[in-house]
């Protein structure tokens, strides 16, 4: 291994998200372009790198750099050109030489020791002195933790995470216990964190090892399975066979977690279950708080319920369907019920309905979905203004590995009379707890969504539990009504969560099939219809009309693949398109992307108004409309009107959306679905899946690929079983409620 020492002349390329750094350095006087995961490295700085020589067959010679560490430098002359290449947040040029001329040589050890100290200079208030000291501080810390964790084979992308999760302290708290890397980073396995733990002198029985990987596997099987809870002694054998100690050592730590108050053990259908206690707490509240609702007086008596339906449909010259007028009854008539039902069943109508009789009595209703998109969708639907549950919540605070703190919860209730939801199923119970606390108990509660979709990402399975519990009036939809009766769309989705394959050969319908293959023919014709055969046909805009929704994330007919191919023969690299490289994808201007997660403190202006405002969430689909190298800022544009600048770090909340997983796309409705179907693992396989993928069409669904998947995945009625208890809590507290 080499090692040379150099100044940063110039930052080539940065990528935030993975610390990949291309830079060019000044090495006594000669450039040198240095590669390697750098991560927050910034022209101006002076840089020792370890690493060796390579050739690379387009740019020439380079060091490709294994380890990194950054030298302070010690001269005023140093410190001056340090300081004034921007890399601490407030401090320019200008700023720089005043910080130099006051404090000479001393004047990096002002900024971590006393940075108030800054604030005798003009123009710097305390205010901004200490931020200073702040962003210097940030970035000794980056340096530290990178350094620190490379010495244990975790790179330098992966401590960026770190130190971002745990902050400015992350070194000493993972000394003090390195399995914190686990519950507070994603991305980094108990595996990983228990390697730490040995090479640090960690005993392989030790407790707080053993207690470290019971909570990662109840946590990991929450996020990836959906289970609020495991059989414990499924729990324990699972803990022993992975780090080869006994059942008394196992038994000990988990008594020792229910002590800490982290875990409890409860029995459930006679079995002794482990829970975390955050989702334990989550299921007993939102049992607690149906319990409360159903004790509650309903707003309206049946005969006065029947009445207003009555009125409603002489002043409104609308006949509602005998379900219908079911389900409008019964949510007057309780303080909680669930309507669920598929497409073109009428559940619109429904939820109209129910609110102009409410809103004619003076009632203040709130509209609410799980993402952005179908909130938005439901806003449209009912002519009303709806949010995101989050929105409607408050949420004060909600980062990657931190928990969500909303400003309405019990103590501070929401002012609304009724809160209607929609796209119930996609609620976990996390969120649906936050949620229910947050509604008054004389107030009332609407689910509204399709039991037949895909349940949570999230840990749980609320909507379906409340529904199979039998305990808060439920009315499905089932009558086809005659305008969507036409549609074969419709058709073929109820079809398909019948278990009878779908209608593929009516030439003149609405839902077409293209036989193909290959995993590579299936790409190339999901790119063909996309780009020209749709849009010539139907006279669809491929960006802002076609959705193409895929199963899986990787492989030839995974998002990944086709979003790269989809860019490629949609919006191919020219040089009047700026772009911007993220790791393996690039964002182009013209894109179409998706925001990958909630974003509340993102501001947005209006191309059309002067209005303005914050928030962007998880599903919203925008444009690329620029990229500014220079001030490394990219621009996408949502709803064709809300601007919204990301600075490039800020990217990382950002994918390509050419392509997106069914998962992804709950919530969501679009003009045309395009699908590749062929055959993949068998836990995507699922005829809900499927079911939910078709039914986020509007006009027009294709599907390219081979029958025997399509086949497939609608006999595949196997759920994958998620371990909950709500249902039983439910059905416990109805029980109590009855002998009460």
């Amino acid at each position: 291994m080499i090692e040379i020492s150099g100044f940063v002349e110039e930052i080539i390329y940065s990528n935030y998200e993975n610390g990949y750094t291309v830079c060019m350095l000044d090495v006594n006087g000669e450039p040198v372009t240095a590669t390697g995961c750098m991560p927050y490295l910034s022209e101006g700085e002076n840089v020792s790198l370890t690493g060796d020589w390579v050739n690379h067959r387009e740019y020439g010679m380079q060091f490709k750099a294994s380890t990194y560490e950054k030298v302070q430098p010690s001269t005023e002359e140093g410190i001056l050109r340090y300081l004034g290449s921007g890399i601490i947040r407030g401090i320019g040029l200008a700023t720089a030489q005043r910080i130099v001329s006051e404090f000479g040589e001393d004047a990096l050890n002002v900024l971590m020791t006393a940075p108030e100290r800054l604030a005798c200079i003009k123009g710097i208030s305390k205010a901004k002195a200490l931020q200073i000291g702040e962003s210097y501080l940030k970035q000794q810390s980056v340096q530290q933790t990178v350094m620190f964790l490379q010495t244990y084979g975790i790179s330098a992308a992966m401590a960026l995470k770190v130190q971002r999760a745990l902050g400015t302290d992350a070194v000493n708290l993972i000394k003090q216990n390195p399995y914190v890397l686990v519950s507070a980073v994603h991305g980094i396995s108990f595996k990983t964190a228990d390697r730490v733990a040995m090479q640090m002198g960690t005993p392989p029985n030790s407790k707080s090892r053993i207690k470290a990987a019971l909570e990662y596997i109840l946590l990991s099987n929450a996020y990836e399975r959906g289970h609020t809870y495991l059989p414990e002694r499924e729990l324990l054998d699972t803990v022993c066979r992975m780090l080869e100690v006994d059942g008394e050592e196992a038994v000990g730590a988990l008594i020792s977690l229910a002590i800490e108050g982290h875990v409890s053990v409860e029995t459930i259908r006679d079995v002794r279950c482990a829970f975390l206690n955050t989702f334990l707490r989550a299921e007993r509240s939102i049992g607690a708080r149906i319990a409360a609702l159903l004790k509650e007086k309903p707003f309206y008596t049946e005969k006065k319920a029947v009445q207003r339906v009555d009125d409603w449909q002489k002043s409104s010259s609308i006949q509602l369907g005998e379900k219908q007028r079911e389900a409008v009854i019964c949510a007057l008539t309780n303080r909680i019920m669930v309507l669920t039902g598929g497409p073109g069943t009428g559940k619109t109508t429904v939820v109209n309905t129910i609110m102009d009789i409410l809103k004619q009595d003076d009632y203040k209703i709130a509209l609410a979905a799980p993402t952005g998109r179908a909130a938005k969708r439901l806003g449209e639907v009912t002519g009303s203004a709806a949010s995101t549950i989050h929105r409607l919540l408050e949420i004060e605070y909600m980062e990657e590995g931190e928990a969500q703190v909303f400003a309405r919860d019990a103590m501070h209730p929401l002012d609304e009379d009724v809160v209607i939801v929609d796209e119930s199923s996609m609620i976990d119970v996390l969120l649906g707890s936050a949620l229910l606390s947050a509604v008054r108990n004389d107030s009332a509660v609407i689910f509204v969504g399709d039991a037949d979709q895909l349940p949570p990402v999230g840990a749980g399975n609320m909507f379906a539990d409340i529904i199979k519990s039998g305990v808060v009036k439920t009315v499905r939809l089932t009558e086809i009504f005659r305008q969507a009766a036409q549609s074969l769309i419709v058709q073929n989705a109820h079809r398909i969560i019948h278990g009878e394959n779908p209608v593929l050969d009516d030439v003149k319908s609405d839902f077409f099939y293209t036989e193909r293959t290959s995993a590579e023919t299936i790409a190339q014709t999901v790119a063909e219809l996309y780009k020209t055969r749709l849009p010539q046909a139907y006279g669809f805009d491929a960006l802002r009309q076609i959705q193409v929704l895929s199963p899986m994330r990787k492989g030839i007919c995974g998002v990944q693949q086709l979003n790269a191919l989809l860019q490629q023969s949609i919006n191919p690299p020219s040089k009047e398109k700026a772009e911007h490289r993220m790791g393996d994808v690039v964002f182009r201007v013209g894109d179409k992307v998706m925001q990958i997660k909630n974003n509340y403190d993102i501001g947005w202006t209006s191309l059309t108004s002067n209005a303005s405002g914050q928030g962007v969430f998880n599903g919203d689909i925008g444009y690329v409309t620029s990229v500014d190298k220079e001030n490394k800022v990219l621009t996408v544009v949502y709803d064709e009107d809300k601007e919204v600048h990301y600075m490039f770090e800020q990217a990382v909340e950002l994918e390509l959306a050419y392509a997106v997983t069914v998962h992804k796309s709950q919530g969501s409705e679009f003009d045309a679905v395009v699908m590749p179907v062929y055959h993949a693992a068998p836990m995507l396989m699922k005829r809900n899946l499927f079911y939910t993928a078709v039914t986020r069409a509007k006009k027009l669904v294709v599907l390219v690929g081979v029958k025997s998947a399509v086949a497939a995945m609608t006999a595949n009625d196997t759920e994958n079983l998620r371990f909950t208890s709500l249902q039983e809590r439910l059905l416990q507290l109805a029980e109590e409620g009855a002998h009460a």
